[in-house]
């Protein structure tokens, strides 16, 4: 076979046949939705129909398929001996013998052809595809749509065979492009490892997502630490805890803190003050209902609570209806922006070095996990905070020096107040012989 150029303009169109089918593939693919709606959003007309495609692949890559196969088939028939002629005259000056030159001359013309295939049909192009897969899918899909018209029948045919074959083996025939809140943490994590997002907005964005999760407790201002005054407390008394504790907002209960009557705002008692009245928490008015809330909320559902009943402020109560703490807008907010709003507010975890934590008893175990890197605790279920969990693998009240092990972390009890558990130091153990999962506790003798 003379080598011509119409064998090798021949080969040249099969190449770029086949780098075609190839970039279409991958591109459309590859495209996120997200980006192609925006750009529909932005006048790229040519978006709607990609994803068009991507909800309806079969068709479109039907046709890819008939198209690659056709081109490899076509190229193995003329490219196989293309080049032979060009090569044989090399190989004269070596004493190969003309039936075995003319059999190396076939097998360098095949090697060099797959060789232009490999490079040009198929590596640069699926590059080119997963690099700007949205830009490239939005110029191949119009020439597809022709190619479509084209190979209709064959089309048809084969696309109604492989629907077929998914419903028999009870496969999805669509993909689901529904985005989780997993797909977005891990999208965050990959902007901040990427450097795109800094350490503080990726927290932001864990916290915003993790409000679906997150129970009202995991936010609250305790019982024990909630500033409240009671109906008959004097004139002195109430501006002797305001001096000290300053607030916008107080609890008014009668008798104890488990009878709430409401809440009285600071501004209120203000406005007495300067008008000269005296500050008697039975005053007409004064007291405003407050809005009791289940300890059992998330903080989303907090969230929608404050929207619909347009306060900024909430008792938690558990099922015996009995107090468990106070919520308001500002515990959420900084549940959700963390030291962007409150930098100087002490934190509940400060890592020592490389193995150690000190960590406070109420911090919420979600929080625990991210410092500790771990995926879950033990009974996750039945506690909420670092106490919680300490209490449920000891199954008492612990004490100073108590400890639990487990996953590889020894939780040791530094620190109660009145059996609160101020302090807890987490240190990460070395390998041992026993599974992650080992579970020890020990106590000190008393």
């Amino acid at each position: 076979m003379d080598v011509s150029s119409g064998s090798l303009l021949l080969i040249a169109a099969l190449i770029a046949a086949s780098a075609f089918f190839s970039v279409a593939e991958l591109s459309v693919a590859a495209s996120r939705r997200l980006r192609l709606k925006q750009m529909l959003e932005q006048g790229e007309y040519r978006a709607g129909a990609v994803l068009a495609v991507q909800d309806q692949p079969g068709d479109y890559f039907t046709v890819i398929q008939i198209g690659q196969n056709s081109v490899a088939i076509l190229g193995g028939i003329v490219g196989e001996g293309a080049f032979s002629p060009l090569i044989r005259p090399l190989l004269s000056g070596l004493p190969l013998g003309a039936e075995r030159a003319d059999t190396v001359s076939v097998f360098v013309s095949f090697v060099l052809v797959t060789g232009l295939f490999i490079l040009l049909a198929d590596l640069f192009p699926k590059r080119l595809g997963m690099n700007a897969p949205e830009q490239v899918a939005v110029r191949v899909v119009a020439p597809m749509r022709l190619f479509l018209l084209l190979f209709k029948p064959i089309v048809w045919f084969f696309s109604g065979l492989t629907d077929r074959l998914f419903r028999l083996l009870g496969l999805p025939e669509r993909r689901d492009d529904a985005i989780t809140p997993d797909d977005i943490l891990a999208m965050a994590q990959a902007g901040a490892d990427a450097g795109v997002l800094a350490g503080a907005e990726h927290r932001v964005i864990e916290n915003v997502i993790e409000l679906d999760t997150r129970l009202v407790t995991s936010a609250m201002t305790a019982r024990d630490s909630v500033v409240h005054f009671l109906l008959d407390d004097s004139e002195a008394l109430i501006k002797a805890r305001i001096a000290q504790y300053p607030h916008s907002t107080y609890l008014v209960c009668d008798g104890d803190i488990d009878h709430v009557l409401g809440y009285v705002d600071s501004k209120d008692l203000l406005n007495r003050v300067l008008n000269a009245q005296p500050i008697d928490l039975r005053a007409d008015g004064l007291i405003n209902k407050v809005l009791s809330v289940p300890d059992r909320l998330t903080l989303s559902e907090m969230l929608s609570q404050f929207r619909q009943a347009h306060e900024d402020f909430a008792v938690i109560v558990n099922e015996y209806s009995l107090v468990v703490g106070i919520i308001t807008i500002n515990d959420v907010m900084s549940t959700v922006m963390g030291s962007l709003v409150s930098p100087l507010d002490e934190e509940q975890i400060v890592q020592r070095d490389a193995n150690s934590w000190l960590i406070d008893g109420v911090t919420p175990i979600p929080d625990v996990l991210r410092a500790l890197g771990l995926d879950h605790l033990p009974h996750e279920d039945d506690y909420e905070t670092l106490a919680g969990f300490l209490m449920v693998m000891l199954r008492r009240i612990p004490r100073r020096t108590d400890s639990v092990s487990w996953g590889g972390f020894r939780f040791e009890v530094m620190d109660v107040d009145n059996f609160r558990i101020d302090q807890v130091m987490v240190t990460r153990e070395q390998a041992r012989g026993s599974s992650p999962d080992h579970i020890e506790s020990s106590s000190s003798a008393r």
